[in-house]
């Protein structure tokens, strides 16, 4: 990349070309803007530090800075590093390459492919995603895979691409911009990114031409709250599955379950899934995580801490800290979704994102209070209404 290129990557980064704003600062201004600068970024110390991160509730990643435009390496290798992970949330949920081509095309206009800590207004990551529009935490948006997500599937108020009308068959600078909403007078401009956005696929290995999963097509585009991952959406995990049920007791009263997998049979199966055997895929997906520990596909219910009003009113235990092996802990995090655990005994729990971002790891149930700053909200019989 010549230092034109690099020049006009950096005005982007830095917010003087984004959409909404016209390019009123001459070459020569912007460049002596950029060097001030690199040379201030030189005096600074490094990256944002964990302990810095104010908005800690749960799915957000405060074990890691807030940015990855620190990394090491070229500009050219965060951007294949982000498309890769732009290209793998696609086929996790089934898309065709032409959803990775307009994803990759919008990024390319508001971030350069870089998944940038600033922006107009409160716009973070590498598409320029605002917490304050309902696009999720600013640290959840920092994570290029939850951006993506969001992208492609919507996020909170916000309509994504599988929600835009005949998306695969029209020009997809058009589709970009009607997910990114700019200004009419910038519609333009993401057009304009699709042989830089085909160049660097082919680079990255991404096979732009690939076709789309049918059955995960369906689920992703059918508008069931189920298909949504936020707070405790599931993809289908059948394996390991029994004639399940079983009793549950706090001592004073049993409850008949009617979960594919008994207590015990989770319990094993939470702990074979957690640490060095878990995937990264349970990024804010805690109340999936429990559904189908117990053998579920799906919970049934959008957010975790929800889940804790369906159960009924006898099953609930609020505030207690004795629960059994097996139960379901509850905390209000601060935060529209909750947090969702299932307890293993002697103290330990198994838990998405406390440790690692995405991942499964067994810790102290009180972690959750002392890290994220959350409130215990009590605990339930592992008992899922709406699961299927």
């Amino acid at each position: 990349m010549d230092d034109q290129e690099l020049l006009h990557a950096a005005l982007q980064a830095s917010g003087i070309v984004k959409k909404g704003f016209t390019l009123k600062v001459a070459i020569v201004g912007g460049a002596a803007v950029f060097l001030v600068f690199i040379l201030i970024s030189s005096l600074m110390p490094g990256g944002a530090q964990a302990a810095n991160c104010t908005d800690t509730g749960a799915g957000t990643d405060i074990a890691a800075p807030a940015s990855s435009t620190g990394a090491t390496g070229s500009l050219r290798r965060q951007q294949i590093e982000n498309a890769k992970i732009i290209d793998q949330v696609a086929i996790r949920y089934g898309l065709p390459g032409q959803a990775t081509l307009i994803a990759l095309m919008a990024a390319m206009q508001e971030s350069t492919l870089q998944n940038l800590d600033h922006g107009d207004l409160d716009s973070v990551g590498l598409f320029q995603q605002r917490p304050s529009a309902d696009w999720g935490t600013r640290l959840q948006i920092l994570n290029p895979a939850f951006a993506a997500e969001s992208f492609f599937r919507g996020r909170g108020t916000n309509a994504g691409l599988i929600a835009v009308p005949n998306w695969e068959t029209r020009p997809p600078g058009d589709v970009a911009a009607d997910i990114e909403k700019p200004a009419e007078q910038y519609r333009g401009l993401y057009a304009g990114h699709e042989p830089e956005a085909r160049a660097l696929a082919k680079e990255a290995g991404i096979d732009l031409d690939r076709t789309g999963t049918t059955s995960t097509t369906k689920a992703a585009t059918s508008g069931d709250a189920n298909s949504q991952t936020t707070a405790g959406q599931c993809g289908v995990h059948p394996e390991g599955k029994s004639a399940g049920g079983g009793s549950f007791s706090d001592g004073n009263q049993t409850w008949n379950l009617n979960n594919p997998r008994s207590v015990t049979e989770a319990i094993a199966w939470a702990r074979d899934h957690a640490g060095d055997n878990s995937t990264p895929d349970w990024y804010a997906r805690c109340l999936a995580f429990t559904a189908i520990v117990y053998g579920w596909n799906y919970s049934g219910v959008s957010y975790a801490i929800d889940h804790y009003t369906i159960v009924p009113a006898d099953m609930r235990h609020d505030g207690d800290r004795h629960p059994p092996p097996g139960a379901l802990m509850y905390w209000d995090t601060g935060h529209r979704a909750g947090h969702i655990a299932v307890y293993l005994g002697d103290g330990k729990i198994a838990s998405n994102d406390i440790l690692r971002s995405g991942y499964i790891d067994i810790v102290d149930a009180g972690l959750i209070e002392s890290r994220w700053g959350a409130k215990y909200v009590g605990w339930t019989p592992p008992r899922f209404p709406n699961g299927g």
